[in-house]
Formats: C-alpha cells, structure tokens, sequence
C-alpha cells in the first residue's frame, strides 16, 4: 500500500509499504477513508534531521474495518470507525479514570512499527478499545466533523473541560489555530457567554467568532494582554485556554488570567520550564491541562455532532489527495491553510 513517509524537514514524500496484517487477535484492520494533518506534524516537518529511510507519520483518521481478530467484538466488516490519536484497550487502570493516554497496553500511531493515520490502510492494536462505531455512510457530509474526533476537537474540550469552564466562567483563548478554535467551540459548549479569543488571523477569528468567541484581540504581547485586562476591568478571566506551546503564549495566558482562575494548556510545548513567578503564585493561579485523552470524550461528543448542534469539521479548509500531501504540509507550514483533508 501507499502511506505518507517523512525523511525530514520539508521533505514529505508517498512510498510504497508493507500492507498491514493482523498480528494480534485483538488487532483491526482499517482501510483509511479521511486523514488529516495535525499541527504537531509540523514540528517534525520544521525540525526533523534528514533521514533516508524516512519515518510513518499520522495520527488522525477514520475509515472502514476491512478485518478483525478473532477477539474483538462490538464491529463487523464494512463499520465505519474513528480512530483516536492514541490506541489502548480501554480498560486498564488508567483507561478506566479516563486517561487513555497512559493506558498500559496502549501506544501512539507511526511509532514502533504501528502505521500512520496518512495511509491507504491502518492495523489497529487494541482494536475494540481504540475505535468508535460511526452510524453514517461512508459518503456522510458529516465524516470532516467526525474526523475531528480524532484529535483536534478533543483536545480543545480537554483545554476547555480541565479549565473547569461552566457558565459562570469567563475564558480567553489564546490560538487561532484549528486546536484554538475548538477551545472556542468547546467552551461555548459548556456554557460559557464571554469568549475572548487572541488571535490575528482575520480568516480563522472569524470562524471564532461563528464557533462562539464575544471579543477577538489581534494584538499580540503586551498590546494584546492590556487589551484583555481592559475588556475584564483588569482582572483578567476565570479561565485562560493556551493552544499554541511556545513560551510568549504561555506568558499571555499567566498575564490575562485572574485571581483564582486556572491556566489550561494543551499546546504541545515547546519551551523547558512553566514561568510561574511568584506573582502567579500569589494569584493562586492553577495550572493544568496536558494531552488530551481524547477516547475519554468521543462518546460525549459524538451525539452534538450528529444531531448537527455543532460543527467542528469547519476546521477543515484544504482537501488533498494522497498523491499532494507534500502540498498539504507546505500550505499549513506557510499558515495557508489551516488544517488539511487528506483523502487517500
């Protein structure tokens, strides 16, 4: 089969490899109707040394279930599935309190011989723990909304729900990008009537707008944080939703959060050290968030989705075939798109 391989930085390219194969009897296998580019592919993309074999990547896709182990239950051939960006049986200790993520017989997609999501055809360990049934057809206008299932509509939630965001919280959203704007979805979700979103791409705050957001601030750094403090009558809000990683965004969302409040990160980051002075401590400012089991939400979720009260597919804004994904990670990294479709 055809998958996406990376050899390094910039270098994208679609070779041929092994077909997957059920190894384990609680194996899948899935053949791949939607993929999709996250915004941590773009660290690698940036970053990775050259590498002549190259290296799967991947982490978000749904498809159909072409076979399964003799212990997985719960699918049949032909299911419609979404795959979270972490697989785990869903049962152990970990998985159990909601955090799959950790799960001890669990993984990460394109990593130790496990298949990337950008892919013709995935193997699915933990099969019946990891997938979710999806009762649509494989042509649903819904399937880019059930995409983000996967990852990046999760992830926002976890930054919204860890947040302890509710109607009586008042939120900023520091990010624009796909993960910031389902923080802006889920918070309005959850209930919360004042959204600030920081953010200077008129394009992607406008789509905050529609998902929700009450004020965009385009300013950055200290323009921006005395803007925020201006629109709260200096306080700041309840809660600030960080979506980015890097070290200035973390500083905003510790300078625009109030007394009390709680600081959710989920930007995968990119900086060694919280710089959570003195002054944060004085505020009594907690500090939580991390990556997003999303396993843990797609039940939740799913419905809102289905009955069409939500739509965060709306993320999607670039389809490519499988053949252009290289045009796809260009046009994310130069911030032309915002986050991609790959349709093998």
């Amino acid at each position: 089969m055809r998958a996406t391989i990376i050899h390094g930085a910039g270098d994208i390219r679609v070779e041929n490899v092994p077909d997957p194969q059920l190894r384990e009897p609680t194996d899948a296998l899935v053949r791949v109707v939607q993929a999709c580019i996250c915004g941590s592919d773009l660290w690698p993309y940036r970053s990775m040394p050259r590498s002549e074999a190259g290296e799967r990547i991947g982490h978000e896709f749904l498809g159909i279930v072409e076979d399964l182990g003799p212990e997985v239950s719960g699918f049949r051939k032909g299911d419609l599935v979404v795959a979270p960006f972490v697989w785990a049986d869903n049962t152990c200790d970990f998985c159990s309190e909601g955090l799959q993520t950790s799960c001890r017989h669990g993984g990460l997609w394109a990593s130790d011989g496990i298949d990337g999501g950008q892919g013709e055809a995935v193997r699915v360990p933990q099969a019946q723990g990891t997938l979710v049934r999806l009762p649509v057809a494989e042509d649903s206008a819904l399937l880019p909304s059930l995409l983000s299932l996967s990852d990046v509509f999760p992830t926002g939630y976890h930054c919204a729900h860890t947040a302890g965001v509710n109607p009586r919280t008042t939120v900023t959203v520091i990010g624009d990008g796909a993960v910031g704007l389902s923080a802006v979805l889920a918070a309005k979700r959850l209930g919360a009537e004042r959204i600030i979103l920081m953010g200077h791409h008129k394009g992607r705050t406008d789509l905050g707008v529609e998902f929700g957001a009450t004020d965009v601030i385009a300013e950055r750094g200290e323009e921006g944080v005395e803007k925020v403090r201006d629109l709260t009558g200096g306080d700041g809000t309840h809660a600030v939703l960080e979506c980015v990683g890097l070290l200035p965004a973390i500083e905003a969302a510790f300078a625009v959060v109030r007394d009390g409040g709680v600081v959710s990160r989920v930007g995968a980051p990119q900086y060694p050290a919280v710089p959570m002075d003195f002054s944060v401590f004085m505020g009594n400012v907690t500090l939580t968030g991390g990556v997003a089991p999303a396993r843990a939400y797609i039940e939740e979720l799913l419905p809102d989705i289905l009955e069409g009260r939500i739509e965060p597919g709306k993320v999607f804004d670039r389809s490519v075939d499988l053949d252009d994904v290289a045009d796809g990670y260009r046009a994310m990294a130069a911030r032309e798109a915002l986050k991609v479709i790959v349709r093998p």
